[in-house]
């Protein structure tokens, strides 16, 4: 791997993700969800709790910051201020890519980050296209290094094939998956699969079911769309121009948030847990995914703006998405998340 190459995509990554024409914009579906008012809720809002289990931890809430930065100069800051703040406000947090952590050995300091925020509840990242040339042991070192409650495998087709530098090598993923579920499973160790922003169709949904997978970030469309950021990156790059005419054909494209979301409950069974992301950008958007079905409900870019701005006005973004989905809890007449989802009349 060329490490300046790898670490100038990733800043490219960082920067690009940030610009409104890489938002998928109004394609998640939520605007065709409508939770019911409830005019006389049996409960007081103080009583309303957030508090969700995960893989066995309690944590405050239902939130997550998805994983989004690593292998690069600027990753330990921002992951070290998203970290901090999700230890304080009980969330969770995924990891970036730990790629390099693979290939050059622990270059993100994870631990540092570990040593600071002790009881964070973290969750290890990897591609599904790495899976197949690393054994298994060497990803449970990924996770024990993290003391993370999981492993999260991303698939990103789309990224891949557009990307200058891109990998799109996904023959025998299935497999290689389907081993690294039934490795970790005897160590008691969660893996979870995530998209990066195009969802899943109920068809890839049925042949995920029976892997062995604990839980899947449906990662929806509707937020970053990883093709808009591939085809700008490949305009400028010599050679590449035929993958941004080909990014400006599939900008759009994916399964919605909610589409994938109502898959993922159709097909699944309780055993796999349904993560929702993709386009979430307020508390009453995450409501919509917990109603629909979703355990636990990730941001990323938001989150990211909200980090780059400093560690106060993360805090206090983190903290309106959390009094958002009180609102509408308190508004549904319903004293938990839990309570939500089984609302099934909540939503229509």
């Amino acid at each position: 791997m060329d490490i300046q190459q790898f670490e100038g995509r990733k800043q490219d990554h960082l920067r690009h993700a940030l610009n409104p024409d890489h938002q998928a914009t109004g394609l998640s579906g939520f605007s065709r969800i409508h939770l019911h008012h409830e005019a006389i809720p049996d409960l007081n809002f103080e009583d309303i709790d957030l508090a969700t289990a995960c893989f066995g931890a309690r944590t405050k809430t239902p939130f997550y910051v998805a994983g989004m930065t690593a292998g690069h100069s600027n990753a330990n800051a921002i992951n070290r201020i998203l970290a901090l703040a999700c230890d304080q406000r009980g969330w969770a947090m995924g990891v970036g890519s730990q790629r390099r952590d693979l290939e050059a050995k622990q270059v993100d300091r994870w631990h540092r980050i570990r040593d600071e925020a002790p009881d964070l509840v973290l969750f290890a990242n990897l591609g599904i296209s790495q899976l197949d040339q690393t054994a298994s042991s060497e990803l449970m070192r990924l996770v024990t290094n993290l003391d993370a409650k999981a492993l999260v495998v991303h698939t990103n087709p789309l990224q891949e094939v557009l990307q200058p530098e891109g990998t799109p090598q996904f023959s025998g993923s299935l497999e290689a998956l389907r081993r690294v579920c039934r490795d970790f499973k005897s160590e008691g160790i969660p893996v979870a699969l995530k998209e990066t922003g195009c969802g899943f169709s109920k068809t890839t949904l049925k042949r995920l079911a029976p892997l062995g997978l604990a839980a899947i970030d449906i990662s929806g469309l509707g937020g970053t769309h990883w093709g808009r950021i591939e085809g700008t990156r490949a305009a400028k790059t010599a050679g590449k121009q035929h993958l941004a005419a080909a990014a400006s054909t599939f900008a759009n494209w994916g399964e919605s948030t909610v589409d994938s979301l109502l898959a993922a409950k159709e097909v699944l069974t309780e055993k796999v847990e349904i993560w929702g992301s993709g386009g979430v950008r307020s508390g009453l958007d995450g409501a919509k995914l917990i109603a629909l079905g979703a355990r636990r409900v990730g941001y990323a870019q938001p989150a990211l703006e909200a980090a780059l701005a400093g560690s106060k006005p993360l805090l206090r973004w983190m903290e309106l998405q959390e009094y958002e989905l009180r609102v509408a809890l308190f508004c549904t007449g319903c004293k938990t998340p839990s309570h939500l989802r089984k609302k099934e009349e909540s939503w229509k």
